[in-house]
Order: C-alpha cells, then structure tokens, then sequence
C-alpha cells in the first residue's frame, strides 16, 4: 500500500510576490481528474469523514491553515498544513478527516478520478473490514 507524505513544491521567489505550481505526475504522482476546493467552513466544523476505494488525493492550504487526520487502519497520523507551497499526498484506502480550519482557510484539492459516489467508504467499521479483506 502506498503511504502518505507532504510533497514539496516548487517555489519561485519574486519581490512582487512568489509563485508555486503542480505539474499532474511530475510533482504529484498521478493525473488529475477533478479538481475541487473547500472554503467558509464554520468554526469547529470537520469535513470528510471518508475514504476512497481507487482515488487519490493532493490537498494544499492555499490560505490559512487546517488539519488532515489520516487513518491506515493502523495508525492515525495529522499532518497541519499551512503553506501554499507543499501538499499533502494521500493514496486510496486512508480514511481522511479535515478539521481545525483557521478563519478564511482555502484548501485545495486534487483527484485522481472522476466523482462516483461508488468510490467512497463513508462507514468506518466497513473500512476496516475492507482494510483486513486486502491484507
């Protein structure tokens, strides 16, 4: 299974201002199919709550910061992003949970497939399962 990880990402440095990009299977290692960002989330509020069976993921704080709390089936891991300038990777079969979004927070994110409502594991005990199922 592939493991997730914080990817860094180019940084052109300007006095009027930096630039970063992402290059579909250059910089992250996949190709990007849909596209789709979160924004205005309440205080306290968490989003996702899921997992993918095929699609992948490349989420970057574009402003402000939050939280992305990863679960292998093995081991919850939270990664704090808050730069624009890195993302964090995340491969099918993680559950994935947003949370401590900062005022005005933008974050992007990038998918690997097309939505299909088929693709996610919304129960996290059928997760498991699914999880003991591959092993």
């Amino acid at each position: 299974m592939k493991k997730s990880k914080i990817i860094n990402l180019p940084k052109i440095l300007d006095r009027r201002g930096n630039l970063s990009f992402i290059e579909a299977e250059n910089h992250i290692p996949f190709d990007i199919k849909r596209t789709y960002w979160i924004y205005d989330v309440p205080g306290g509020e968490t989003r996702g709550g899921h997992a993918y069976k095929e699609n992948e993921e490349f989420i970057v704080a574009l402003s402000g910061s939050f939280d992305v709390v990863l679960d292998d089936g093995k081991e919850r891991k939270v990664y704090s992003l808050n730069r624009s300038y890195y993302g964090l990777y995340v491969p099918k079969l993680y559950w994935r949970e947003m949370e401590n979004f900062s005022t005005n927070s933008l974050a992007l994110v990038l998918s690997s497939t097309e939505y299909s409502e088929s693709d996610y594991i919304r129960d996290y005990n059928l997760f498991i399962q699914l999880l003991n199922r591959n092993d």
